[in-house]
């Protein structure tokens, strides 16, 4: 049966930006909720010192629960060689860091997509760029996991693998025991496409998923598409909301991972509107795990 982690979605500028939450500060919320683990961000501001790694992993894993999950944002689509190779430096940090935490998985994304690239020489400079990180993870037990990604909030250009067929021409490109998909359903909304059409395409491929829910807040999908560019940020016309209540069909992709085995990891992305809303997303998420599993 699928386990359950939780995201600080609500809590990125306070780990990452100004410091005005700590680390233990969000174990202590997390730990709360009736969940398996805690997804880890690379970026939180006290990552940066190695020696609070063990730390982190015996405060969580005193609670009972786990860090199966590192996200982090590589950029692999860099045209100069010297930026890729200080970037697949920075992806076997991580790959360390998520071995340290007693992780499994750890995010890979494609990079960014810069205007000059064509579509061949971004899936090969990501592949290449995955490839060579993937006898480190093997090494250390970690499954490098590519999510069907937006877009980092802290880069330029959206996801260059955003887009469906970009992503499964990047999949299909790689093929090895250690790595695997992360499915995230919101993203593709965020593509203008669907993601029951994305899951049919990789489903024997998701090894974790991202649970969030999307809602629009004005106009139409269709409206989303035409406006969907390289603004800094995420789309303003979709917020993040609570599970269950969005955009996402939980019965059909449920009824899809059930059907190809998946029995991984489930990680929240929500708490936008307070611990409230995470809970009853846990709730929802629980309730369709125990009837399609």
């Amino acid at each position: 049966m699928p386990r359950l982690a939780a995201f600080p979605k609500a809590f990125m500028n306070a780990l990452c930006k100004d410091g005005t939450m700590t680390v233990s500060e969000w174990i202590a919320l997390a730990v709360q909720l009736d969940i398996d683990g805690l997804e880890w961000y690379a970026g939180f501001l006290e990552m940066a010192d190695k020696n609070k790694w063990p730390e982190f992993r015996k405060q969580v894993e005193g609670h009972g629960k786990v860090i199966p999950m590192m996200c982090c944002s590589p950029d692999f689509t860099h045209p100069d060689a010297a930026f890729r190779a200080k970037e697949i430096a920075k992806q076997k940090e991580w790959i360390d860091m998520t071995h340290i935490l007693g992780g499994s998985y750890c995010r890979v994304l494609s990079g960014q997509r810069r205007p000059e690239l064509s579509m061949e020489e971004g899936v090969k400079l990501a592949a290449d760029s995955i490839y060579a990180c993937l006898p480190y993870a093997q090494e250390r037990g970690i499954t490098l996991i590519l999510e069907n990604h937006y877009k980092d909030d802290f880069w330029e250009y959206p996801e260059f693998a955003q887009k469906m067929d970009v992503f499964c021409k990047l999949v299909d490109s790689i093929h090895h025991p250690n790595f695997g998909v992360n499915y995230d359903p919101s993203n593709t909304y965020l593509a203008g496409e669907d993601p029951l059409d994305l899951l049919y395409k990789v489903s024997d491929r998701v090894v974790t998923m991202h649970a969030s829910d999307r809602y629009l807040k004005e106009g139409t999908i269709e409206d989303l598409r035409k406006e969907e560019g390289g603004a800094l940020g995420y789309a303003k016309r979709l917020s993040h909301g609570e599970i269950g209540k969005g955009l996402n069909d939980y019965d059909a992709i449920f009824t899809e991972l059930k059907r190809v085995g998946f029995d991984s990891w489930i990680s929240i992305e929500d708490g936008v509107d307070g611990m409230d809303q995470l809970e009853r997303s846990v709730a929802f998420l629980k309730k369709k795990i125990a009837q399609y599993w």
